[in-house]
């Protein structure tokens, strides 16, 4: 078959286009994204419970649905969050479950409930992360009379126009609440006329209709009945006729209450660059491509026609740092290529060089077909997986091809050149392929977030060697074979030459040294197991440093606002000025780094905050769209550290943090959950705890996910209330409808666009009725008039203050349950620059933690976020090396018939350690995660070279010569193979390894370590193999000296 390939005119080039066309056919299929996709196997189940506070969601919501997912199968954790109005429970899968069958055992089990409070709602469960954030459209109007309603109207219709759009798949509005229709009752007006709330929404639900009647049917046709008067503006609704006075005279709604459009929550609005804003947010589902979404969206925004004033800006994107990297990895792929090309032309001709070379976009385009078919993505991990790929698929063609040329030298004809060349090492490339199998398939289990991100490394790269094997045995010896028909074997170019003679210089120096240290075999056995347990030991010992992922800088930075719960609005935005004014005086002592604005654009979003849990008008986000991480010479940490340094004392907030807007795939750098006491005493370990993390040296952002509440009015009926025949339900509903607000109806108001080209679209919009709170105070509260009938059904309006108790109390705004137990968690974020995780939180643990349990009986404290993810993923990848080891072992000792050489072999492994710690320390970087990855893939590439030298010792004995001689003589036989093949390696990896770019610091551990961890390891092997060869044999000889001893 092999023979058959080689001779065929065209039976390899047509096998060649055939993977060629799949590839090419299947590219437009492949998304694109920064990180590969991280399933969270998680679902959420929201109850909404009105009017209620944190304990009583706690009790009525969380404890229930905690007590029916006790059982479901391959849950790995629940978290129920209990707030005011709402409870909200989150389910984790195991990796191993069915996350299909999980969420229906979740459906099964929340539909047994049947004990939830009678005025909770009905439960929604929901799949977690199944869209992702694109691309925000900021809509500002200059005009400054536009009103925030006008603005809601003008994004409603545009986002119905993008929701049209083709290649738009999700658009979400931001920068308002819930529209309202409000009926702001006055409370002097319900004093005169001796009505409450309750009544007046009463009357308003019955006289405000849309009401279907039924059918009219007689001979002729059928009519549709309905009854319409249903009003939904301000001046319609307030022509209403409520009263009758008794002169007869009508009383309108607007008598008695101001009536206007308005919103839920006045506080949770946004503005962008200083103006009032709409932000239209895009969204995509994980079959969406990113790019693809974008360039559509900035096509209509583009070509959208909208008067003079009204402006539409792209803002908050997220697919800039995908073009970005991506763009950075192409240039470095290409890079890599040419260097493994142009070393490849030391060795061999031009033609010659060419095929050689081909198979490489020959098995990544015929890769990207399996890629699709398994729904793979193009992103950082798979592109360089594709990078390393550069050099690890031009070892077997480097084997083959050098092996080929060896025998067209020694005269045969072209085609018995190939074929016998080619049968000579072909059991060898097979083991090398299986080796590297072995490994790379060992660790494609590996687990959590981390491991999710990187198994696409190997598995991109088992995908693309499988497919090199099959273009290096039935595509590449045909090539060869028609470029040695055309070209002379034994007439090598003047480059050739000299690299040659280079060469042979080289082998006989190798050989003076291997003869040392065959001589003083143990002495160097000796030296490099030393060296081994030196690079341990700088692991250990933290010399060398570990971080679980390295940081990758994006484009987006925002400062969070917590304020006090209570605090108005109006002191919320004053602080936000404050950090403002520091972000000014940040960036005026930075810019000049910068030959772009480092700040583009500013967003700042009231009444949300994502560290705090919670909205309200205490809280505030600023966002920052930054220069790109291509084109600015800022790190993010930088610009952090300024703006930390130029923030004045702010006493009154409670805490600002500074943050990119997602958590990396690592989690938060610190994260330490407090269990196993009650809640004060939680909040007191917590307290303590953020004192001694805000001690350390580049941490901050120190809080916990504990609040307190709004300051809390507490009323309770005093006993003369009784008297009246009144109970709490009735003071209480009153008072609810006042302050609370009764929502009468919901509808859908129609919205007119006046934009040509634009669709009228509908709007959801709440029509309420409240009590009037121009000018809130304790006074109103007290005075407010309880409507209580008398004993002759007439009735009376009577002062709050009268018939109840006021008490002041500052409750929780929030309470967390993690597995059925009452939870607070600490959470840090981390300058790398400054400080490291896996330092801080064990010098915690070990000088701090003791004691405060001690302060604290029944604490327990458990390490999650960037140390628990890491060490899931690295238990996992543990476990996959071993049996990848194991495997290696198996296939070597059926190769070799023997134990002891394959362990030979794998002394590789051990060697490639050494360069990894060498590289990280010359380099300056850190260990991570990546850089494991990157040695356990050596450990499936450093073999191939023992193999082969393994091999060649073995032929040589065979010819006759003694052990010394036939290992000396492997060693130098094997050096230009292993030479070539290291380099093309190394070549291909060269450009990232020296990338400047900020996007490139999650990558660079992984290619350090494959890199030096090659480089350490054939240099070493050629030496190291051959002593522990000897070895061996003298352990044999001794064995044998003493068994005929005994004799």
């Amino acid at each position: 078959m092999l023979r058959l390939f080689a001779g065929h005119p065209t039976a390899a080039n047509l096998l060649m286009l055939a993977l060629l066309a799949i590839g090419l056919l299947s590219l437009p299929e492949l998304r694109r994204e920064t990180l590969p996709e991280i399933k969270f196997h998680e679902v959420k189940v929201a109850v909404a419970y009105p009017g209620a506070g944190p304990v009583e969601v706690e009790q009525g919501i969380c404890l229930p649905l905690e007590q029916v997912t006790n059982g479901i199968s391959f849950l790995k954790e629940k978290r129920c969050e209990a707030r005011s109005n709402m409870g909200s429970m989150t389910l984790k899968m195991l990796e191993q479950g069915d996350f299909d069958t999980f969420l229906d055992d979740v459906r099964a089990a929340v539909g047994e409930i049947d004990n939830f409070p009678a005025t909770a709602k009905a439960p929604v469960i929901t799949e977690l992360g199944r869209t992702s954030p694109v691309v925000s459209l900021a809509l500002t109007v200059e005009d400054e009379n536009f009103s925030a309603s006008e603005l809601k109207d003008l994004a409603e219709v545009i986002k119905a126009k993008m929701q049209a759009t083709p290649g738009i798949p999700l658009v979400e509005l931001g920068g308002f609440s819930q529209r309202q229709l409000i009926v702001s009752v006055k409370p002097e007006k319900l004093r005169q006329y001796q009505i409450s709330l309750q009544q007046i929404a009463a009357l308003l639900q019955k006289q405000n209709l849309d009401l279907p009647l039924g059918d009219l049917t007689n001979k002729d046709k059928t009519y549709e009945l309905r009854f319409i008067d249903e009003r939904q503006t301000p001046e319609a609704l307030g022509q209403l006729t409520l009263l009758s006075a008794s002169n007869g005279a009508q009383i309108h709604l607007n008598e008695l209450a101001d009536i206007y459009f308005g919103f839920d929550k006045e506080e949770e609005y946004a503005t962008f660059d200083g103006q009032r804003v709409a932000l239209l947010k895009v969204l995509k589902s994980t079959q969406d491509d990113s790019l693809d979404v974008h360039q559509v969206v900035k096509e209509f925004a583009d070509t959208l026609a909208l008067p003079k004033g009204i402006n539409l800006t792209l803002t908050q994107d997220s697919t800039g740092i995908v073009k970005d990297r991506l763009n950075m990895l192409v240039s470095n792929a290409w890079q890599g290529l040419v260097l493994v090309f142009l070393t490849l032309l030391m060795f061999f001709g031009l033609r010659y060089s060419f095929w050689v070379i081909t198979g490489l976009p020959v098995s990544f385009i015929a890769g990207l077909f399996v890629m699709a078919q398994l729904d793979l993505t193009i992103n950082m991990m798979s592109m360089v997986a594709l990078l390393l790929a550069l050099g690890i698929l031009m070892d077997d063609a480097i084997v083959i091809s050098e092996s080929v040329a060896e025998h067209a030298r020694k005269g045969l004809a072209p085609l018995d050149a190939v074929t016998q060349g080619l049968g000579k090492v072909s059991q060898g490339v097979i083991s090398s392929f299986l080796t590297t199998a072995f490994v790379f398939g060992s660790i494609l289990g590996l687990q959590g977030d981390l491991g999710q991100i990187l198994k696409v490394v190997p598995l991109i790269l088992l995908i693309v060697i499988s497919v090199s094997l099959v273009e290096a045995f039935f595509i590449l010896p045909s090539h060869l074979h028609h470029t040695l028909k055309h070209q002379d074997a034994n007439e090598p170019g003047r480059l050739q030459q000299r690299v040659n003679i280079w060469f042979e210089a080289k082998r006989k120096r190798l050989g003076d040294v291997l003869e040392k240290a065959i001589q003083y075999r143990y002495a160097v056995i000796g030296t490099t197991a030393a060296a081994f347990f030196l690079s341990i030991a700088m692991m250990s010992s933290g010399i060398l440093k570990f971080n679980a992922l390295p940081e990758i800088d994006g484009d987006i930075l925002e400062a969070r606002l917590i304020m006090p719960g209570g605090t108005p609005l109006a002191e919320t935005e004053h602080q936000v000025q404050e950090i403002l004014n520091a972000l000014m005086a940040a960036e005026m002592a930075l810019q000049g780094q910068e030959d772009s604005p480092l700040i583009e654009h500013i967003t700042v979003r009231y009444g949300e905050n994502p560290d705090a849990f919670d909205t309200g008008p205490h809280l505030a986000t600023i966002s920052l769209d930054l220069l790109t991480a291509e084109q600015r010479n800022t790190s993010i940490d930088t610009l952090i550290s300024a703006w930390l340094h130029a923030l004045p004392p702010m006493p009154r907030a409670s805490k600002v943090m500074l943050a990119e807007p997602s958590i990396g795939p690592a989690g938060r750098a610190i994260e330490m959950r407090l269990t196993g006491l009650d809640r004060p005493q939680l909040a007191a370990a917590s307290q303590q705890l953020q004192v001694w993390l805000a001690r350390y040296h580049g941490v901050y952002n120190v809080l916990d996910d504990y609040r307190p509440g709004k300051p809390q009015l507490n009323l309770n009926l005093k006993p003369e209330a009784r008297i009246l025949n009144l109970d709490a339900s009735t003071v209480a509903n009153q008072l609810r409808s006042a302050f609370a607000g009764l929502v009468i109806d919901e509808v859908y108001r129609e919205i007119n666009s006046t934009l040509p080209g634009f669709a009228s679209t509908a709007d959801n919009m709440e029509i309420v009725v409240q009590l009037d709170q121009s000018q809130p105070d304790l006074d109103t509260l007290r005075d407010f008039p309880i409507v209580v009938t008398d004993q002759t059904g007439q009735p009376r309006l009577i002062p709050l203050a009268t018939l109840a108790d006021i008490h002041w109390q500052r409750d929780i705004s929030r309470i967390q349950r993690i597995n059925n137990q009452g939870t607070i968690t600490v959470f840090g974020s981390l300058n790398a620059l400054e400080a490291n995780t896996v330092e801080v939180v064990n010098d915690t643990l070990s000088r701090f933690v003791p004691q405060l349990k001690r302060d604290f009986p029944g604490l327990q404290i458990d390490v999650q976020g960037e140390m628990k993810n890491s060490s899931e993923t690295q238990g996992s990848l543990r476990s996959g090396l071993i049996l990848g080891l194991l495997g290696i072992f198996a296939l070597l000792s059926f190769q070799f018939r023997s134990y002891a050489e394959p362990l030979l072999v794998m002394v590789a492994i051990p060697l490639a350690l050494i360069g990894v710690v060498l590289g990280h320390l010359i380099m300056g970087q850190n260990l991570a995660m990546p850089s494991m990855i990157g040695f356990v893939s050596l450990a499936g590439i450093v073999v191939n070279n023992s193999i082969l030298l393994v091999e060649f010792i073995k032929h040589n004995c065979r010819d006759g010569m003694s052990l010394e001689d036939a290992a000396r003589q492997a060693s130098q036989d094997r050096l230009r193979a292993i030479v070539l093949t290291t380099s093309t390696t190394v070549a291909g990896m060269l450009p990232l390894l020296f990338e400047t770019s900020l996007q490139a610091q999650v990558l660079i551990p992984l290619v350090i370590s494959v890199s030096f961890g090659l480089l350490v390891s054939t240099a070493l092997v050629l030496i190291v193999l051959p002593c522990l060869y000897l070895i061996l044999q003298d352990f044999k000889e001794f064995r044998a000296e003493r068994i005929l001893a005994r004799a």
